[in-house]
């Protein structure tokens, strides 16, 4: 699997119809910058409006997969999302002159092609992945729906296939490796049952459908007027069921076409994640919908897991960047009104505090006897003071200068403080200190727990 991001070495442009409107699109894949991940642009509205690739922004799973960010739309991002994936590909501006992706053969197959036409190019950048740790379980058992992501170095994928048909019956389809997609899986073309087309395009609901650029399977016994009225309404000519149930004369490219579809299918909405994966997947009965379900759930793994590894990591055996005599030297503060204990982290940006809270507190005296709990409004100055040593710490003598409160923002108590509580205070800088003005997040965790946030501006000011 690739260390580095890559995208590709020139633009490349197909032309197809789209499945729903029927209508010519046109959609041009053009390289993109590190970082810039993958991104939908609409050229044929005003403002050339974009729409990231994210499983978040997914509005519909109606016969394909739909993003739509700010009222605009793009549909049957699935095939093309399988072939960036594929591909490793991380960096691509998707520009469509229509409301949705081309259909062209069903498959990602013309996707796949073109773009090892143009070729890729590694970029500087590592590629970021996200290993998965523990199994993350998705499951609909009202629909028989199973899946899980599990464990592996590299990316493995298996999918299970059951319509209670005759004729498809019970398929498997997998793959070991990322490498084996384009030869197994990228010619899979898309496939449905007759009574579901006959439905859609009776509603005027696929008006690019095309009996070219899908499987139809045949799940009802179809007599020669059956078959001239199916002729008329598709408008092809000569329409019979070949072998095993198939509509018109198209060959299986693989004798488990429709599975192998369906792992196409989860490959492109799992890139929906927002990166690549390591992992061993297998999915039974999958669809957009769960999909797209599964693909948050992935999202929201890595988003808690993030979070946790943001959490500062306190080792009480560690000789501290200053202890309470150093603070106390620095900070304009004294007992009972100083907050910090230590600073065990130290940076230009940021900086790490701790307050152990003892039942001996004054505050505890008269706040909440009966069930002492720390004040807020006192979590936030012990944030503040932490924060005042880090703007301190960088003055060749903090002692002349003072910190002061200009305003706080967005502050949230997620849980109590209690007495026996390790308070380990993490202030950021979210922005460059600029005329003795700073602006700063801070975070209070207990152990993992995030107890207390807030965003905070303060002066600098030369005591008198």
């Amino acid at each position: 699997m690739n260390t580095k991001q890559s995208t590709i070495k020139d633009s490349v442009t197909l032309t197809g119809v789209g499945l729903h409107t029927g209508k010519t699109v046109n959609i041009t894949f053009h390289p993109a910058v590190e970082n810039h991940g993958i991104k939908f642009q609409r050229s044929d509205i005003e403002g050339l409006p974009i729409i990231e690739a994210d499983c978040d922004l997914v509005v519909d799973t109606r016969r394909g997969t739909t993003l739509g960010k700010n009222g605009v739309t793009v549909a049957t991002v699935e095939h093309a999302m399988a072939a960036l994936s594929a591909l490793e590909l991380d960096n691509i501006l998707i520009e469509l002159d229509g409301p949705e992706v081309p259909i062209l053969d069903g498959s990602a197959e013309q996707f796949m092609n073109a773009l090892l036409g143009v070729g890729m190019v590694e970029q500087a950048a590592e590629r970021e992945y996200f290993e998965v740790p523990t199994n993350i379980h998705y499951g609909e058992p009202e629909r028989f729906v199973e899946m899980v992501a599990m464990p592996l170095a590299g990316y493995r994928m298996t999918v299970m296939v059951d319509y209670n048909s005759p004729v498809l019956g019970s398929q498997h389809a997998s793959i070991s490796e990322l490498s084996e997609f384009n030869k197994e899986i990228a010619a899979a073309r898309t496939f449905c049952f007759l009574h579901e087309l006959q439905d859609l395009v009776a509603k005027n609901l696929i008006k690019g459908g095309d009996l070219d650029n899908a499987i139809v399977i045949v799940d009802k016994e179809v007599d020669d007027e059956e078959a001239a009225k199916l002729s008329k309404l598709f408008n092809k000519p000569n329409i019979k069921i070949q072998q095993k149930g198939i509509l018109n004369n198209i060959e299986l490219r693989y004798q488990n076409e429709p599975a192998r579809h369906k792992l196409l299918d989860l490959i492109g909405d799992l890139a929906l994640v927002g990166m690549p994966l390591k992992a061993q997947i297998m999915a039974a009965r999958p669809g957009h919908e769960a999909n797209v379900h599964f693909a948050r759930r992935i999202k929201r793994f890595i988003e808690k897991q993030r979070k946790s590894n943001e959490v500062p990591k306190y080792d009480p055996n560690k000789e501290p960047v200053f202890d309470n005599v150093q603070i106390q030297k620095m900070l304009p503060h004294a007992h009972p009104f100083i907050y910090v204990d230590k600073i065990v982290e130290l940076s230009p940006m940021h900086v790490v505090g701790i307050k152990n809270v003892t039942i001996t507190e004054p505050f505890f005296q008269g706040h909440f006897p009966g069930e002492p709990v720390m004040p807020g409004v006192l979590q936030v100055e012990a944030m503040a003071q932490v924060g005042g040593i880090l703007i301190l710490s960088g003055l060749d003598d903090p002692k002349l200068y003072s910190t002061y409160f200009m305003k706080i923002d967005n502050t949230k108590f997620k849980d109590k403080v209690v007495p026996g509580d390790t308070l380990v205070i993490k202030m950021e800088l979210t922005q460059p200190l600029r005329r003795g003005i700073c602006m700063m997040k801070g975070q209070i965790y207990v152990g993992n727990k995030l107890v207390t946030e807030s965003e905070m501006m303060a002066s600098i000011v030369k005591n008198k």
